[in-house]
């Protein structure tokens, strides 16, 4: 396999994997592991013939996402105990979020770190709390804590000493120095509570973080997941809504992500054939290609391809999230760190 097209074929078109030979089956579960998409294929595949060896890897795959999914609705009910005297809303953010609230979008989710939001003003009752809690610091480099608190989204990373769980503690959804200025609070206000106490993003708000994520903050890296969450949510938000794509453009301007939004939801109907408002989408433009191209950057051994682009796009991120100056600046306080022992 030249890319990871096959693997956004069976993504989308599950009965499309019954036409593989043994060799395009290990290079489409290959690289699938590498996208961190594994689980989300091996639930579009439950009801398609497959070789028994395939069906072995996946069944592990929907386990090990069972698992996961345990995991991290304990590490959200350890967050939530630990926090218990905060009297402020505490959202959940991408997986966990997803699996908490029961969302297709979280159906073999991959689930890393657990990513909470709480109000700015509140961030240092919040970091208190956990680390009285047993959480302690990843970073504890004081540059890189200086950067976090003066020009990030979020504290520095904390990992629990026994569990060794980490944890994000967001203010915002995206750093303080990128372009877009997303409404921290009016994220919070809208948020919606669950029936455990904790929060999610409302709608809108939960489709323009995983958005802005994507396309106003990072270089594209885990962006066919990324973009596979943006298609369930969608898919999900606007048939259960249909004032849905009228609320998703109000909040797009509020948080100044309108050209993300098109971008993103082109793409989404190029990759996954997701059912988009094309008024909201626009038209397709000729960058679109290099997008495409970044994102489906595999080769059958699941290796990162396309070396330029992806280079590209990995400075495209840096001069996204802050001016030059500052750029430059951190770059060479990094270099000369790490020439250091």
């Amino acid at each position: 396999m030249r890319d990871a097209r096959p693997l956004v074929d069976a993504l989308r078109e599950p009965a499309s994997a019954e036409a593989l030979n043994g060799s395009q089956w290990t290079d489409l579960i290959s690289i699938a592991r590498a996208e961190s998409l594994i689980g989300s294929l091996a639930h579009r595949l439950k009801q398609v013939t497959v070789p028994d060896r395939v069906r072995a890897v996946l069944q592990d795959a929907i386990e090990a996402h069972d698992l996961a999914r345990s995991q991290a609705l304990w590490e959200a009910d350890c967050a939530q105990r630990a926090l218990a005297d905060y009297p402020g809303k505490i959202v959940l953010m991408k997986g966990t979020a997803y699996v908490a609230a029961n969302m297709s979008a979280g159906v073999g989710r991959s689930i890393g770190d657990l990513d909470i939001m709480v109000a700015r003003e509140d961030l240092t009752v919040v970091e208190t709390a956990l680390l009285d809690a047993g959480w302690e610091w990843v970073k504890p480099d004081p540059y890189d804590d200086q950067y976090y608190r003066d020009h990030m989204h979020e504290l520095p990373p904390l990992i629990h000493r026994e569990r060794d769980r980490m944890i994000d503690v967001h203010h915002t959804i995206l750093p303080l120095t990128a372009g877009p200025t997303p409404n921290a609070g009016a994220i919070l206000n809208s948020a919606v509570r669950l029936d455990n106490g904790l929060y999610v993003m409302a709608p809108a708000d939960m489709v323009l973080h995983s958005i802005g994520h994507l396309f106003a903050d990072g270089d594209l890296a885990g962006g066919l997941r990324n973009l596979w969450d943006i298609n369930h949510l969608l898919r999900d938000f606007s048939a259960a809504d249909e004032e849905f794509w009228a609320q998703l453009d109000s909040r797009a301007k509020v948080h100044g992500l309108v050209d993300e939004l098109a971008r993103a939801l082109r793409l989404a109907a190029a990759l996954y054939d997701t059912p988009v408002d094309p008024s909201l989408a626009g038209r397709p433009a000729l960058t679109d290609s290099l997008y495409v191209r970044r994102l489906l950057a595999r080769d059958g051994y699941g290796r990162e391809t396309r070396k330029f682009t992806r280079f590209a796009f990995y400075v495209r991120s840096h001069w996204l999230r802050m001016p030059p100056l500052m750029l430059a600046r951190h770059l060479w306080t990094k270099w000369r760190k790490a020439g250091k022992p």
